[in-house]
């Protein structure tokens, strides 16, 4: 499996929870709908008319949100994680 696969199905710090890993999977679907309704922007447009470039702006604003989200929600699960092994040192 090449490296870059398998960092992105193991975490890096703290065990991963169920809700981290929902979002993990949720953002990185996000993503891909946002890469891929860019690259078809001109078939979405000649099928949703003028509300493809909201739609792709909506999936821009909820794939932000997400990221911000999670990474915060990383970050804690992170720092919990580290200062448990700090205390048991």
């Amino acid at each position: 499996m090449p490296l870059w696969l398998d960092m992105l199905r193991t975490p890096m710090a703290a065990p991963e929870t169920i809700r981290l890993r929902v979002m993990r999977l949720a953002w990185l679907s996000l993503c891909v709908a946002l890469a891929g309704s860019v690259i078809l922007l001109e078939p979405l447009q000649d099928h949703l008319g003028k509300a493809a470039p909201c739609m792709i702006a909506l999936l821009l604003t909820a794939t932000l949100t997400l990221t911000i989200v999670y990474l915060r929600a990383k970050q804690r699960a992170d720092a919990a994680y580290l200062d448990q092994l700090g205390a048991r040192e």
